[in-house]
């Protein structure tokens, strides 16, 4: 009786929990020490009836237990099931039992407190919802297990609900979540959902009171969501909801707060989890450690590859391990596999899987826009194809637009090409192993389920007859390097869309090659001469490269190519002619003409390209010029020419409304970062100053000098007064002027030692200033912090450089400076602008 008074104690000071097992006992006879019970316990007061007050304690206790649900077990014949039942139910009650994480939880630690940083924001009394990203075996679910071990007791509730996306298709397992969870939560097992809608509603209802963390582990669908974690108003103020998932899309905008990216393993740790699964240790051994660190690089840094290559290879000999390998080259491991492959068969359509596959295959390391175009011309919808794989973390595109995959990702697909034709290699869809190729072309054994080939080799290493072509009539997809090809072209396929050969032999693209479908044509490293003898309609060719051409001395007849929108002769050292009909390129993106030494100049049709976005002629060597026809190129964002024979910038340039990054005569950078510059290399510092000073009435601090009038002063004469004015206004009448007047002269000596020598005087021992030009509208020209001197032009004509400039100097003025004065000077502006107009 004293145990059960001090259980009772228990749990009314500590708030533990007790779960009363009424053996053989109805819970009203201990409740008012009735029956069995109250005889019982009436024999021991009367054998113990010295302290009165333990007495009154022990009743007390019985009459307390008594009212506490728990088990009755009144039928004794099947205990083992009461047993069950209550072992359970005692679990479930506790709820201390953590998840397993892992054997060795290489690596979680940091990641685990990355997560947890994140959700412990200022905004701990919100509901927060966290989504982990990231491919499949990558460890997502290893830590979410880890962050629910170690916070969840900080809740008054918390549930992990495991593979959702598996449950979820089962036979009632959308309501069998909605009552795990209800059970994870509020401990009972009563609440039966009958449908997902009614199980929205309990949830909402309930949940709203509670501080929980939840756990959705292996989202692969919104509804999942919706069912599960409606919105933050189901949960009560301070919850956590953590979603790991494989598709970023289910975690897109405002249904999270926070996105975590599950990073691959370092080679550190990838080394150290390998070593605890291969060796049981953290360490390889001596002989092993040279397989081991081929091990890891093939693994890529994927927790689930180590691990299971790891287990696979414990106590096996080193030439197992090189055998195995080698294996791994051609074959992935089976369970490796099956656990990616999850993602793939995720996708939802067939044209996804293709696009994926084509990746896999032959597009890895390539620019993302050059392979929609290519797959649009498959007819692959690309663009919102590649956004899915990406989302889905099957593919991904680098800083530099280049598309990318895991290699693990990469020899999963071409193991799904491999295995629905093992042993028939002509039977697959896609050939990529030199080895299958060669066979394939050498045998000429191709058949029409052949979309796509790559064969790269040493350069002339092989020729084949174009006849192993003759039956691989769906061919979309050809690469080779290092090949020849001897015969008819007419063998190869109508349906081609990419041709990619490095080191094409012929010294110009076969005649009866045809090309009507090709999207995209990269031959680098040609022998080509002349591009075409009898040129094609080619309306769906986007893509023509030609770099490292040696022996191209002009470009085709641009006529025939109406959609090209990237043209690529890079490097073609004897390139001395463009065709003037590149000015029928109307789609034309980008035209890249780096280091072609013997170009001497453009075609000034070139300047009509109104959708040119990038321009490059850098290492253009005797290339000279560029026309002030620039502005007509509407689009242009994009101009490198440097390393050119170019000394002149056209002023043209500045009035680009589009231009952002230029590299031109020794100025590299962003437009609002080189046009100062380019404006002071106009500027001579020997002529004099050309201009009538004029004090506007009621503006003593501003000065304006008029380029209109014919009276002058040199520089010294007006020395006085720059010493005393805070702004200097210049107003040209004609942007000729602007490249010729005198008045420029004066503004570049604001950089001179002799207006350093003027500003003595004025307590000021040098001024800095950045000349800001702008069109029939406020200049503002700043000097250093320090500095009270400030300089406004005005111009007749209206360019973008004005505002970029501006807009760059303006955020350095002193700001309480320009709160006095700029108001006044843009005030006096405006309407000299207005009246102007």
């Amino acid at each position: 009786m004293q145990e059960l008074v001090k259980i009772i104690e228990c749990r009314r000071t500590m708030g533990h929990m007790v779960l009363p097992v009424f053996y053989g006992v109805d819970p009203s006879e201990v409740r008012h020490q009735t029956g069995d019970v109250g005889n019982v316990f009436r024999k021991l007061l009367n054998n113990y009836d010295e302290n009165e007050y333990e007495a009154i304690e022990w009743k007390n206790a019985l009459v307390e237990v008594g009212g506490i649900a728990g088990f009755v077990v009144l039928n004794h014949r099947n205990e083992s099931e009461d047993i069950k039942d209550i072992v359970e139910k005692v679990t479930h009650l506790l709820d201390k039992t953590d998840l397993f994480v892992a054997d060795n939880p290489v690596g979680v630690e940091s990641r685990v407190l990355d997560i947890i940083q994140l959700l412990d924001t200022p905004l701990s009394n919100d509901v927060l919802i966290l989504g982990m990203w990231g491919m499949g075996g990558i460890g997502k679910t290893t830590i979410a297990k880890a962050i629910y071990n170690k916070v969840g007791r900080d809740f008054e509730a918390r549930s992990f609900l495991a593979n959702i996306r598996e449950v979820w298709e089962q036979e009632a397992g959308q309501m069998y979540l909605q009552e795990h969870l209800i059970y994870d939560i509020f401990k009972e097992t009563t609440t039966k959902i009958q449908n997902i809608e009614s199980g929205k509603s309990i949830l909402k209802e309930r949940l709203c009171h509670k501080r929980v963390l939840l756990v959705l582990d292996d989202v692969n669908k919104l509804d999942q969501l919706k069912a599960l974690c409606g919105s933050r108003t189901w949960f009560g103020s301070g919850s956590r909801i953590i979603i790991t998932t494989r598709d970023k899309h289910i975690i897109r905008g405002n249904r999270v707060n926070q996105v975590y990216n599950i990073k691959e393993m370092d080679e550190r740790e990838s080394i150290e989890l390998f070593s605890w699964h291969a060796f049981k240790q953290a360490s390889p051994t001596k002989d092993f450690a040279e397989s081991s660190r081929n091990i890891v690089k093939y693994s890529g840094g994927l927790p689930l590859a180590l691990e299971v290559l790891g287990s696979y290879l414990f106590d096996r000999e080193v030439f197992e391990w090189k055998c195995v390998l080698e294996k791994l080259k051609r074959i992935p491991n089976d369970e490796v596999h099956k656990k990616l492959k999850i993602s793939y068969d995720g996708l939802n359509d067939d044209t996804e899987k293709e696009i994926f596959l084509d990746i896999a295959c032959f597009f890895i390391g390539m620019d993302r826009n050059d392979v929609i175009h290519i797959l649009n011309g498959c007819g692959f919808f690309a663009e919102i194809g590649i956004s899915i794989l990406v989302e889905r973390s099957l593919v991904t595109v680098d800083d530099k637009n280049k598309l990318g995959m895991h290699d693990l990702l990469r020899d999963m697909g071409r193991e799904i090409i491999r295995e629905k034709s093992p042993k028939e290699l002509e039977k697959r869809c896609r050939l990529w192993f030199n080895e299958d190729v060669l066979d394939v072309l050498s045998e000429q054994t191709g058949t029409q389920a052949v979309e796509g080939v790559v064969l790269k080799l040493t350069p002339n290493a092989k020729c084949f007859s174009t006849k192993a072509f003759e039956n691989m009539k769906k061919l979309r997809l050809l690469q080779l390097a290092g090949v020849q090809l001897d015969g008819d072209f007419k063998y190869l396929s109508r349906n081609l869309r990419w041709l990619c050969w490095n080191g094409f032999p012929l010294t110009c693209i076969p005649t009866k090659f045809d090309q009507g479908k090709l999207v995209s044509i990269e031959l680098e490293n040609s022998n080509i001469k002349l591009v075409w003898k009898e040129m094609q309609m080619m309306e769906n060719l986007k893509i023509l490269n030609l770099s490292h051409s040696r022996y191209l001395t002009k470009t085709p007849d641009f006529s025939n190519l109406p959609n090209l929108e990237k043209l690529v002769l890079k490097d073609c050292p004897r390139l001395s002619e463009i065709s003037h009909t590149i000015g029928h390129l109307h789609k034309i993106l980008m035209i890249n003409l780096k280091d072609c030494i013997s170009l001497r100049n453009l075609p000034r049709t070139i300047y009509t390209l109104k959708s040119l976005k990038t321009l490059i002629l850098s290492g253009c060597l005797i290339v000279d010029e560029l026309e002030e026809d620039l502005e007509q190129m509407e689009s242009l964002t994009i101009l490198l020419a440097d390393n050119t024979a170019i000394t002149k910038v056209p002023f043209s340039l500045l009035r680009s409304k589009t231009i952002g990054y230029i590299s031109l005569c020794g100025y590299n950078g962003y437009s609002r970062e080189v046009f100062p510059s380019i404006i002071r290399s106009w500027i001579s510092p020997t002529n004099n100053l050309s201009s009538l000073v004029q004090t506007p009435a009621g503006m003593s601090s501003l000065v304006s000098l008029d380029a209109s009038k014919s009276s002058s002063h040199s520089l010294s004469s007006i020395s006085d007064v720059l010493t005393k004015v805070q702004s200097l206004l210049v107003e040209c009448g004609s942007e000729l002027q602007l490249s010729r007047d005198a008045i420029l002269d004066a503004l570049s000596a604001t950089n001179s030692k002799e207006l350093e020598s003027i500003a003595t005087t004025s307590q000021e021992s040098a001024v800095k200033t950045s000349t800001l030009i702008e069109c029939c509208g406020q200049v503002h020209i700043s000097a250093t912090k320090k500095s009270q001197k400030s300089l406004l032009i005005q111009m007749g004509t209206n360019c973008k450089a004005a505002d970029i400039l501006k807009e760059s100097i303006l955020q350095d003025l002193d700001s309480d400076y320009f709160a006095s004065k700029g108001s006044s000077l843009f005030n006096y502006w405006q309407q000299k602008s207005a009246n102007a107009k």
